[in-house]
């Protein structure tokens, strides 16, 4: 069982910056690849970003790729997010998730409340 509590988000002008964190619960954080994903009203829940257990891996979307950098502390059980040159389209509740895969094959039993990001133009 993993419990994951996101903190961080808020409201920012475009082109400025939040981070992201996701604290997890539990001794198996270690076990787990982490993700983020995003939801903005009357869309589908994406894909945003994940990394390995270890943290070598990382994989992005398309639409975040050099702008969202994911990490992860073991040590401190955190996952971060830092979103940089934020812009309108990246508002959106963001959710972490906890689960093993890539991408394309991911499996993510467990989701955090979801914390708000709003970017204003």
């Amino acid at each position: 069982q993993v419990q994951l509590v996101e903190s961080g988000g808020g409201l920012v002008q475009a082109g400025g910056s939040l981070r992201l964190s996701c604290a997890a619960s539990g001794r198996t954080f270690t076990t787990y690849d982490m993700a983020w994903y995003r939801q903005a009203p009357g869309n589908e829940r994406e894909f945003v970003a994940s990394i390995s257990w270890s943290g070598g891996r990382t994989y992005y979307a398309d639409s975040v790729k050099g702008r969202f950098t994911i990490s992860r502390d073991n040590a401190k059980n955190t996952v971060y997010l830092q979103m940089n040159s934020l812009k309108p389209v990246d508002t959106a509740i963001y959710y972490c998730n906890a689960g093993r895969g890539v991408p394309d094959n991911w499996s993510g039993g467990y989701w955090g409340q979801g914390t708000q990001v709003t970017v204003s133009s």
